[in-house]
């Protein structure tokens, strides 16, 4: 292969996370950072002399300003042109306007009142400021902390990304760099920092997010810990800004609601509430070829202006559009998070922004599949409730709904967009089936009138008249103990439901083809390891004659099949002789007598030796996946397990008592042997002509031809339960 090429005074190939410049007389490229070239600062450059080239043809030339009111200042000042935003003269005029009073909007809250129980009551509609921070949870550095802290603790070599806010670019620098530019006095430009999420660093130890979005989080709450997806970190940001940073109006990825406290500093908020017309205009506007010549605060009817200063905090409910303007050097910590308050707006601006074609970097990571993930648990909890006689709350029931909506929406653009993000545990369309039975019953209920509707509480749906549920505290608990003891005893019976069942001989063998094959491979430690596991095992007696005897006047037995439990005719005698003949002859079913017992045992091992492991592996195989046939597609009832009892064994003994007869032997009880030290496997017959008339050795065909005729005669007298 042809060597890469080589750049720079470094001599390294092309690297794509680097930035790069090309000088304009050698025609060179050169990493930014080994010419002391920032990616911001090149943007600048007009024409750029190499270091080699610049000792020939001097310094690099810079563009010239023309302008302070366009994103590229080298356009002429004539007056044609509007003011773009984020530009010095916007900035000027921007402090210059006068807006609708936040207090207007703004609920004034104390940090203890803010609260899951109290946002699920009233809602969360309207942003929230809060000054005395007692009570809500957050916890932060001192106020002297600095951005050369940041720095210390979260590493200067993370790569971040700032935006260049005369321009509203964004470009990638190094943290140790921006630090540098900060801490300078004199600053060529206005650079800002809001994405530099630090859940991954010493930092996150220093902050802690407050209670209401930590316990009403999607990813803290729903995100299964073994998510095929990684987990979003969206909920630790730190945001520092200089003097005339600005961020246009937008609306937080996701639909997410936001919290921000100043910790030293000053920022100046912009909202527009959420009106249906206000997101049609919105979209239009964020459509639209001269969105930064548009101000979007005079396209709506009212847009507030909030001020929040130093030690204050603001959380700003879904789909709230907003813009910030920085009017002071600032350091704020700020956090998004998902919720059910709101899950019909989330879904909403996810839509938007899926229309709009944002990027996927700004963009809620793995929306979609938390989605699913959320759907999941909402309805276990739905049908919780159902089962407490509790109707859920009015905006649960409501965001179910549209879930369901998105849901189905995603599942018919997978056809198109194979993009899918629906996690593998779930069975989505089933999932959608059961969402919509309950939501259906909960829209049936009041019209039969079975039941009565309690009014919002805990876990309750608003209603009107004498039926409220009670609101004191004590109460409150009361319910909330009462559903978490009918939780557990629900959890309880599942499990119980779960407890394996009387193994019948088939199951037996099974587990001994498995066991001798895990031998098999297993190597001289683990086999160690293995046996003194193995002897602490102690050896059961089995009951799988007694549990026959129990369904003989049935006439019928149950059996597992590819998953399915279906009815069995008896067999024949015969079959049921080969059946016992086969056990014995793997040491599973033995006399009780004591000198029976020992021969019994070493015959398993001696007949586990014989025949190849590769034809023990297919042989095992070929009996977990059974065949299929055209019954194995119909319909099963898992209740048909639980009321009829254990699979009863395909073999009986025939005169006395089943258990004084056999004796179920385990056979890991039998001392292990490394491969080295086994029998070694009889050779395979070379031709069908060879074996012609002929009995196959004892461990190699026998077994498995005559499990596949008893499997075949078998499968003909099958029915379902």
């Amino acid at each position: 292969m042809a060597a890469a090429p080589l750049y720079c005074v470094c001599r390294q190939p092309y690297d794509v996370s680097r930035f790069m410049i090309e000088c304009d007389i050698c025609k060179d490229w050169f990493h930014g950072s080994c010419v002391q070239v920032e990616e911001h600062h090149a943007v600048d450059i007009d024409v750029y002399h190499c270091p080699k080239c610049d000792v020939v043809h001097g310094p690099s030339l810079m563009k010239r300003r023309n302008n302070g009111h366009r994103h590229d200042y080298t356009e002429p000042d004539d007056g044609s042109k509007p003011v773009q935003a984020g530009t010095s003269v916007f900035v000027k005029e921007l402090q210059n306007r006068t807006f609708a009073s936040g207090e207007e909007i703004m609920m004034q809250m104390k940090g203890e009142h803010v609260s899951t129980r109290y946002l699920e009551k009233h809602g969360f509609s309207y942003p929230i400021v809060v000054t005395e921070m007692e009570g809500l949870g957050l916890k932060l550095p001192v106020p002297t902390f600095s951005v050369k802290d940041v720095e210390q603790y979260v590493g200067g070599n993370k790569v971040i990304d700032v935006i260049d806010v005369a321009r509203q670019a964004d470009s990638k620098m190094k943290l140790s760099e921006f630090i540098k530019y900060y801490t300078n006095p004199h600053r060529p430009k206005v650079l800002n920092l809001i994405s530099l999420e630090f859940s991954d660093s010493k930092m996150s130890k220093l902050v802690e997010v407050p209670d209401v979005a930590q316990k009403m989080s999607w990813v803290e709450n729903y995100w299964p810990d073994d998510s095929f997806f990684p987990k979003p970190f969206v909920q630790k940001y730190c945001l520092m800004g200089v003097k005339d940073s600005y961020t246009d109006f937008h609306i937080d990825f996701g639909g997410t609601s936001v919290w921000y406290h100043v910790l030293w500093g000053e920022k100046i908020f912009y909202l527009i509430k959420p009106s249906p017309v206000n997101l049609a205009l919105y979209e239009a506007w964020s459509s639209s070829p001269n969105q930064s010549e548009v101000f979007f605060g005079d396209k709506v009817e009212k847009c507030y202006k909030c001020v929040v200063p130093q030690g204050t905090t603001l959380l700003i409910p879904t789909g709230w559009i907003h813009a910030v303007l920085t009017s002071q050097d600032c350091m704020a910590f700020g956090g998004n998070f998902l919720h059910n308050l709101n899950i019909g707006m989330q879904l909403r601006c996810y839509e938007m922004e899926r229309r709009l074609k944002t990027p996927d970097l700004f963009k809620f990571p793995y929306f979609e599949a938390i989605c699913w993930y959320v759907a999941k648990n909402l309805l276990e909890t739905l049908k919780e409730l159902r089962e407490d006689n509790c109707p859920p709350p009015t905006y649960l029931v409501e965001g179910v709904k549209a879930l369901i909506s998105a849901l189905r929406t995603w599942l018919k653009r997978e056809v198109t967009e194979p993009t899918s993000e629906v996690p593998d545990h779930i069975r989505p369309n089933h999932l959608i089936k059961e969402l919509t039975k309950e939501i259906r019953y909960l829209e049936e209920e009041p019209v039969s009138g079975s039941k009565p509707v309690k009014s919002q509480g805990i876990g309750c749906a608003v209603a009107s008249g004498s039926n409220a549920c009670p609101a004191t505290r004590a109460t409150l608990e009361r319910l909330c103990q009462a559903r978490q003891a009918r939780r557990a005893a629900r959890r309880l019976r599942e499990q119980q439901r779960q407890v394996p069942k009387m193994p019948s001989n088939l199951d037996i063998l099974e587990r001994h083809t498995r066991e001798v094959l895990r031998r098999l491979e297993v190597g001289p430690l683990e086999e160690v390891n293995v046996m003194v596991h193995v002897r602490g095992k102690l050896n059961k007696v089995s009951t799988a004659s007694a549990a026959a005897e129990s369904l003989e006047d049935n006439h019928l037995r149950l059996m597992l099949v590819n998953g399915r439990i279906i009815r069995e005719r008896p067999t024949s005698p015969s079959t049921e002789e080969a059946i016992q003949g086969m056990l014995s002859m793997a040491g599973l079913l033995c006399s009780s007598k004591p000198e029976k017992v020992a021969s019994s045992q070493e015959s398993w091992w001696s007949s586990s030796s014989q025949g190849s492991p590769l034809e023990q592996r297919e042989e095992a195989t070929h009996r977990l996946q059974g065949d299929k046939s055209p019954m194995d597609s119909q319909g099963n009832s898992s209740e048909a397990w639980d009321n009829r009892g254990p699979p009863s064994p395909l073999g009986r003994s025939h005169g006395g008592s089943p258990e004084a007869d056999y004796q179920y032997c385990d056979p890991s009880m039998s001392p292990p042997l490394h491969p080295s030290k086994r029998q070694a496997p009889n050779p395979p017959p070379i031709s069908n002509q060879a074996t012609k008339g002929k009995r196959p050795k004892k461990g190699m065909a026998t077994a498995k031809q005559r499990l596949g005729k008893i499997l075949k005669l078998n499968r003909h007298n099958r029915v379902f339960v």
